[in-house]
């Protein structure tokens, strides 16, 4: 079979460490390297002996992300740029792995993490492209899990500094539009969601938010003009 899931098994856990990417590996497991005693009912019985088929399609290798981290923060200004953008790479695709998971709690530390490795100051206007470019990345993921969280004041903030690296990239701006939708800042999230379609015109979600939009903004103002009357009919009963 190919992995999929999770692993749960002690036995999988030691077979993978042996594998590469794009490796297909068969595992014999004894029942103390599988599912025990109990089996895993219906389909397992009870102290099995299972085969396992398994083919690595990716993976994720944190060992020296894990390392920068143990360092002290004067430590890990001395490392290469090359490096500190392959670890900030590394956490961004872990933040990615729990999004595709919806552990979006998670997925926001590993982003925040990714965002805290790339403050440091470049040398060059040829580093600071390279981190601006990375910066931006981790910033559209956490506009976007910020909106997962239900949280769009800074969603707003985040997508509003990856607008400071580009100010027509078209995630960024769509992405600032669904905050300020979901704050009711109708103007605001129309302007956002605009630009977002001046650069894509074609773009299906964009059109689909500002009809979400148009269709919001419709029921705020029927409401409001619903209160008035209600308002003005209190006032000319109260006069009469």
């Amino acid at each position: 079979m190919k992995l999929g899931k999770d692993i749960t098994l002690s036995g999988l856990e030691i077979g993978l460490l042996t594998m590469k990417m794009g490796e297909v590996a068969r595992f014999v497991f004894t029942p103390h390297y599988a599912y025990g005693r109990q089996g895993c009912p219906p389909l397992i019985p009870p102290n099995a002996t299972v085969v396992f088929e398994v083919e690595v399609l990716d993976f994720l290798d944190s060992a020296e992300s894990d390392a920068f981290f143990e360092l002290t923060p004067e430590q890990q200004d001395t490392f290469p740029l090359q490096k500190v953008l392959k670890v900030a790479d590394t956490e961004r695709k872990f933040g990615n792995y729990l999004y595709r998971k919806q552990h979006f709690e998670d997925a926001k530390d590993r982003y925040k993490r990714a965002f805290s490795v790339l403050r440091r100051s470049p040398c060059s206007e040829a580093e600071r492209c390279q981190i601006d470019a990375s910066k931006l990345l981790v910033l559209l993921n956490l506009s976007l899990i910020y909106l997962k969280l239900e949280r769009p004041t800074q969603a707003l903030a985040y997508g509003e500094k990856a607008l400071e690296i580009d100010h027509r990239n078209a995630k960024a701006l769509f992405r600032c539009g669904q905050a300020c939708l979901c704050m009711t800042e109708y103007e605001k999230a129309r302007d956002f969601l605009v630009r977002a379609q001046r650069v894509q015109p074609f773009n299906h979600d964009i059109s689909n938010e500002l009809k979400k939009l148009a269709s919001c903004y419709k029921d705020y103002v029927e409401k409001e003009k619903e209160m008035c009357c209600r308002m003005f009919a209190s006032l000319n009963s109260s006069s009469g």
